[in-house]
């Protein structure tokens, strides 16, 4: 294999995936930002270990954090750095995009929330997305919707 080919192989290939951030929310818009990341936590990416089920984005003093994103440590990092799971981690974005964010969220019933986390390159970015909340009726609504596609799909392709 060429690097051009291993490049390309590598490019946006995804880490972690927030599955429950399509049933529980409408996602309106979604930005693409940067981490600030440790070298024990860029292990634990490529291994795999990181959850962001239950994380958030909050903006504080005009920057943007990540909030509860979970890397496990390796076995094999390094004795002599704690490592804190759940530390609070800085996301880099563009001043115009975070007063984007910064708008919608002062807005009645929106967050942010992270949608999914993936190679860009050799960088590690993070999808993010302006998001409102879904009650139940509109989340039995979407399986509905989505299994009546399924059946209509089934019908139309073999009868």
């Amino acid at each position: 294999m060429t690097k051009q080919t291993m490049g390309k192989k590598t490019l946006g290939r995804i880490i972690a995936d927030n599955r429950k951030a399509h049933h529980d929310y409408y996602l309106e818009e979604t930005f693409e930002a940067g981490l600030v990341l440790e070298g024990w936590e860029l292990k634990s990416l490529r291994a795999g270990k990181v959850q962001l089920k239950e994380s958030y984005v909050k903006l504080l003093q005009g920057e943007a954090w990540l909030i509860g994103c979970h890397i496990s440590a390796l076995q094999s990092v390094c004795t002599h750095t704690i490592a804190d799971p759940i530390r609070t981690r800085k996301l880099l974005m563009h001043r115009k995009e975070i007063n984007k964010l910064q708008k919608a969220i002062d807005r009645q019933g929106y967050t942010i929330i992270p949608v999914n986390l993936h190679w860009k390159a050799a960088r590690v970015k993070l999808d993010i997305a302006i998001a409102k909340g879904k009650q139940l009726h509109d989340k039995r609504q979407t399986l509905k919707d989505r299994d009546w596609q399924r059946n209509k799909d089934r019908i139309l392709k073999g009868g």
